[in-house]
């Protein structure tokens, strides 16, 4: 079954964030823990691990922003 990869809440005051790149490609497989993404909000990057390991499946485009708690991706 696939988890999904949640646009987190990094401050209490956050409420959507831009996704400013994807550190791996849509069909690659990645390890609980490593560096998913880095996420802009709050004039601040921040890098966003893997919830999980398996095979990426991106679906949140890089430069777009989105509310907390959308689902940004699975991972199978």
């Amino acid at each position: 079954m696939a988890v999904e990869v949640l646009l987190p809440k990094l401050g209490f005051s956050m409420n959507e964030g831009q996704i400013a790149e994807w550190l791996f490609g849509d069909g690659e497989e990645v390890s609980e823990g490593e560096a998913l993404f880095l996420l802009e909000a709050d004039k601040s990057t921040n890098e966003v691990e893997a919830p999980a390991s398996g095979i990426l499946r991106i679906v949140a485009q890089e430069g777009e922003t989105y509310e907390v708690g959308t689902v940004i991706g699975y991972i199978e």
